[in-house]
């Protein structure tokens, strides 16, 4: 499968591209099978909200799972999946390479208990020669707002900022007034399984705490040109995988 070239414009133009229908319902619900075995047992690596957002709390909140591309075999199976290859090498104009330092994860807002995603790039996360990463963002259910659902501010991946729009942990600041008049142009799409979103490495966006009962689980993984090298000593050179 490949891009229409008024997909490939809406990408380069917004910064994100949601497709609908992508992924096969039978792999999703496999996924979320395996996915849901590994957070009942909270099992490491994870991410949890408490440590994230710095909270004092005893009680563990798996915010993601870590590393899940040597976790099973059917995440690894979507992580290589050849239909998206096409798209994702448009995109870089490279050969795409799968990066596992990071976003090489099982994405969960669970209900009541999770926190707010603040609005952010996701480039802190990396160190690569340039920002040109692409991350791919798999539904395994209905996500709208009141369950965390992404919302992104489009063109934002080509805006230059002053750090001073940024907090100490690169989260864009709110109550900042200029910051303010970006996040007027917030969006948002409903997803359902199945569903891919695409989005550049530098668009901004967020998503709201979990309000409903149920928990919203999704799959990241993310991408970068063959061209594009990880900075050595650096969280970034890492195991990698080419998607040639």
């Amino acid at each position: 499968m490949e891009l229409t070239q008024e997909q490939l414009n809406q990408f380069n133009e917004d910064g994100f591209l949601i497709i609908k229908n992508f992924a096969d319902s039978k792999l999703c619900d496999e996924i979320l099978e395996k996915a849901k075995e590994h957070l009942v047992k909270k099992q490491a690596p994870i991410e949890t909200e408490q440590e994230y957002m710095s909270l004092d709390e005893d009680k563990i909140t798996v915010r993601r799972l870590r590393q899940v591309y040597d976790r099973e075999e059917i995440f690894k199976k979507w992580m290589t999946n050849k239909e998206i290859r096409p798209i994702l090498k448009q995109i870089l104009k490279d050969t795409p390479v799968l990066t596992l330092a990071h976003h090489n994860s099982i994405m969960t807002k669970l209900p009541h208990e999770s926190t707010r995603t603040y609005w952010h790039q996701d480039r802190r996360y990396w160190s690569f020669e340039n920002d040109d990463l692409v991350s791919v963002w798999l539904s395994l259910g209905d996500e709208f707002l009141e369950n965390g659902l992404l919302e992104f501010i489009p063109g934002t991946h080509k805006m230059k900022f002053d750090k001073s729009s940024f907090d100490e942990v690169d989260n864009f600041i709110d109550e900042n007034e200029e910051n303010q008049k970006i996040i007027e142009k917030r969006t948002h799409q409903n997803l359902a399984k199945g569903d891919i979103v695409l989005f550049h490495c530098k668009t901004l966006h967020h998503a709201n705490k979990n309000s409903t009962d149920n928990a919203k689980i999704s799959f990241v993984y993310t991408v970068r040109a063959q061209s594009n090298k990880p900075l050595k000593n650096t969280r970034s050179d890492f195991k990698e995988i080419v998607l040639d």
